[in-house]
């Protein structure tokens, strides 16, 4: 099993959870609102003649636990999808191995449980 996750912008949340099942057919994904910039740094907004810098910039972060055949198509998949045509801030994506994953309800593992059951 791998985690992937993923910081991308708010707005582009529903579109990366559905381009990942779409690709994959992997579905489940935890989202968590962030906040944090990379290279950008922020960003300058002026309002009523009055500068404002907002240093921090809303974010999510994205996990998915998906099997290790389908790293590459979720990855794939998610990177397309964040992508806004911006010049910076899309956000990253990573990918770490993970062991003893385990279905709290069931108490089996991931891997042997069905979607739906």
């Amino acid at each position: 099993m791998v985690k992937v996750e993923a910081i991308v912008l708010r707005e582009r949340v529903e579109t990366v959870i559905d381009a990942v099942e779409e690709a994959t057919g992997h579905v489940g994904v935890t989202v968590i609102e962030a906040i944090g910039h990379g290279r950008e740094r922020g960003v300058t907004h002026e309002y009523r003649g009055r500068v404002f810098e907002s240093r921090f910039l809303p974010k999510a972060l994205l996990t998915f636990v998906v099997s290790d055949d389908i790293v590459g198509g979720a990855v794939a998949a998610i990177v397309d999808a964040a992508r806004s045509g911006n010049e910076s801030g899309d956000g990253l994506v990573w990918s770490t191995p993970v062991e003893n994953v385990f279905h709290n309800r069931t108490g089996r593992r991931l891997e042997e449980v069905e979607v739906g059951a």
